[in-house]
């Protein structure tokens, strides 16, 4: 009888810790759990931060865009008001970038919603202003589908040409030049309107006498540029006006400035995009696992 109460015991003390023994590991997913919330938490915390932080350079290029000086004869084109219209579409989206930082916890779906819409907006005019894709680029103003249309109008150019005179840019490279040889002249930096209105296109093969005069060689190749250098007159008032590198020149004097801001669109807004994401899903995270 004794052996058989011995027997007993044992095997309820076995069974009891059978039962006692999975407490442990169901205490332990318990202080997993304010471990898992808090890391949650810190990420939100640096997803706030970098996502406020990420719209400050949106207020730089504001700043820039109201200070930056206008190309010569832009202002023949609306690109000026296509200045100002991105001036404010840029403030738009910073307030309502940091605004749906603020709010998310209370218009989580909304807020990402409302924030998208203007982000997307931002990358596909950032996307035509460097050339991402062009048929439908010459829509947006600013694209180089859209300043070469408007530039290669016929009354559009009529202006501009008389603008460029205007400015003296040729006249004063002249100026400048009066001194340079002929074997010096390869040698100086000219920009890009004075290398395309200024001078004749470099395949025509003339000889150099100054700025304003160039002699045609009697060998000169009979090839399909031949028009292009007829263009050219060795007069001050026509010069190489009406070649086409002279317009070719204008829109790329024109399109570095909207490039450069096509380009700080793009990554400006991917990283706004991935930030606000990121904050979403951590946001939902959160929110069920507490």
């Amino acid at each position: 009888m004794a052996e058989n109460a011995n027997q007993t015991t044992t095997t309820h003390e076995a069974t009891v810790e059978k039962q006692t023994t999975p407490k442990p590991a169901s205490n332990k997913m318990k202080d997993q759990t304010p471990t898992t919330t808090s890391a949650v938490k810190r990420i939100l915390f640096s997803l706030n931060t970098v996502s406020f932080l990420l719209s400050f350079p949106i207020l730089f290029c504001v700043v820039w865009l109201l200070y930056v000086r206008h190309g010569n004869c832009e202002h023949l084109l609306p690109l000026p008001k296509l200045q100002i219209g991105v001036v404010v579409g840029l403030i738009f989206l910073f307030v309502i970038s940091n605004g749906v930082v603020f709010i998310r916890s209370r218009f989580l779906m909304l807020g990402l919603i409302v924030v998208m819409v203007p982000l997307i907006v931002n990358l596909t005019i950032g996307l035509a202003l460097i050339g991402a894709y062009t048929l439908e680029s010459r829509l947006i103003p600013g694209s180089p589908g859209w300043l070469k249309m408007m530039v290669n109008n016929d009354d559009n150019w009529n202006a501009i040409q008389t603008c460029i005179y205007n400015t003296r840019t040729c006249q004063d490279l002249a100026v400048q030049s009066s001194m340079i040889k002929s074997y010096d002249f390869p040698m100086k930096h000219l920009s890009p309107i004075e290398s395309g209105c200024c001078i004749p296109p470099s395949n025509c093969d003339m000889k150099y006498v100054n700025i304003t005069y160039w002699e045609k060689k009697a060998d000169v190749y009979n090839g399909p540029h031949d028009t292009e250098c007829d263009l050219w007159q060795n007069n001050v008032n026509n010069l190489c006006y009406n070649c086409y590198s002279c317009r070719k020149s204008f829109i790329n004097t024109l399109r570095r400035k909207w490039y450069k801001l096509g380009v700080f669109l793009v990554v400006m807004t991917i990283l706004l995009i991935v930030s606000h994401l990121l904050l979403f899903v951590f946001t939902m995270w959160d929110r069920y696992a507490s």
